[in-house]
């Protein structure tokens, strides 16, 4: 695979790669996203900087484009991954989506978490 458009992805995801000067497809990358994209689990490992995140959030983007009702639940074991997640997935679903996020972590007041949860983020 040398582009990202070999995936059979959505037009809007490949426009947000695009945007986001995604080229071609990282080693994880590659043999991650056609296996997630047909719906099956993963366990992938790789170093630093080689495109986890992407290779778990363009599938997980993609589902919740082409579903109207699907839902997808992120779970990390640190804010600061949390964080980090969450920003590529925005990235990815660009700023115009209808599709909304909730940022939920522990050690943070519920209010403001909840007024997240109750605009029912996918």
């Amino acid at each position: 695979m040398k582009t990202f458009e070999g995936f059979g992805l959505s037009q809007a995801l490949n426009q947000s790669l695009a945007r986001m000067e995604y080229k071609s497809p990282t080693p994880i990358q590659e043999k991650a996203i056609p296996l997630a994209l047909q719906g099956q689990d993963i366990l992938g490992s790789a170093q630093t900087g080689t495109g986890k995140t992407a290779a778990f959030a363009i599938p997980l983007v993609e589902g919740l484009l082409r579903s109207p009702r699907g839902t997808a639940l992120v779970l990390t074991p640190t804010r600061e991954l949390a964080k980090q997640v969450l920003d590529v997935i925005h990235q990815l679903l660009g700023r115009q989506s209808p599709i909304k996020t909730a940022f939920i972590i522990g050690g943070e007041g519920m209010g403001k978490q909840l007024s997240q949860l109750r605009v029912q983020p996918r």
